[in-house]
C-alpha cells in the first residue's frame, strides 16, 4: 500500500485548498478512505471518510467547511477545504480504514502527509 499526498501549503484565513492522494499497490475503489490530521503536540484527528458508495461522513468540527471526494479511474483521493481557520494547521494524512475499527487508523495505514498552515 501506498499512499502519497500533496496540495499543502501556507493560506490566509478564509483560504481555500484541495489536498490529493495518490493510491496504489492496493485495490483503491473496493476500499473506503478516509483523510486525518495532526498537529504539533495534538492527537490525530479523524476529518473525513468517503465510502465506496460515495457516502460521507464528517466531524462536527469540520462539517460545512470539508468536502472529501474520490475518483476511482484515477485511484485519486481529495479533500477540499474551504474558510479555512488557524486551527486547521496541521499535516494532513490519508488512510485506508484500521481493519480493528480504531478511529484514527493507526499510524500504520497513513501516508506521509502534507502540512496545511493557515496564518496571516
Amino acid at each position: 500500500v501506498q499512499l502519497v499526498e500533496s496540495g499543502g501549503g501556507m493560506v490566509q484565513p478564509g483560504g481555500s485548498l484541495r489536498l490529493s492522494c495518490t493510491a496504489s499497490g492496493f485495490s483503491f475503489s473496493v476500499n473506503a478512505m478516509m483523510w486525518v490530521r495532526q498537529a504539533p503536540g495534538k492527537e490525530p484527528e479523524w476529518v473525513a471518510t468517503i465510502n465506496t458508495a460515495q457516502r460521507t461522513w464528517y466531524p462536527d468540527s469540520v462539517k460545512g467547511r470539508f468536502t472529501i471526494s474520490r475518483d476511482n479511474a484515477k485511484n485519486m483521493l481529495y479533500l477540499q477545504i474551504d474558510s479555512l481557520i488557524p486551527e486547521d494547521t496541521a499535516r494532513y494524512y490519508c488512510t485506508t480504514p484500521d481493519p480493528l475499527g480504531t478511529l484514527p487508523p493507526a499510524r500504520k495505514y497513513w501516508g506521509q502527509g502534507t502540512q496545511v498552515t493557515v496564518s496571516s
